[in-house]
């Protein structure tokens, strides 16, 4: 599994009853052609990723053929959740001034 592409979006809680922030990723990935995950139309990796002072992890992933979002049945293994984590971690920045941005 190959990230080549992705966006990020910070959710935000409107109630502020929720600690912590908030962000949703869509990562482009590439798949070899005879892995099971594999789609001619292509694959996502939609992640819900939760951030604090104190810790940062994965909520929520669902594997999506790109064209009909349909959600496929497959887990990440644990080398492949650790690359996705420290992607996400990397990547908080670019949802944080796309905020900034907008406000």
């Amino acid at each position: 599994m190959k990230i080549t592409g992705f966006s990020v979006e910070q959710l935000i809680d409107p109630t502020g009853i929720l600690t912590g922030e908030r962000f949703e990723f869509f990562l482009d990935i590439e798949v070899d052609e005879d892995d099971e995950l594999y789609s001619e139309n292509g694959v996502q990796l939609r992640v819900l990723y939760y951030n604090d002072e104190e810790q940062s992890k994965i909520l929520n992933y669902h594997f999506l053929v790109n064209v009909s979002n349909e959600i496929l049945n497959f887990e990440l293994d644990d080398d492949e959740e650790r690359i996705v984590t420290h992607f996400c971690k990397e990547h908080l920045s670019d949802a944080e001034e796309k905020n900034e941005e907008q406000a």
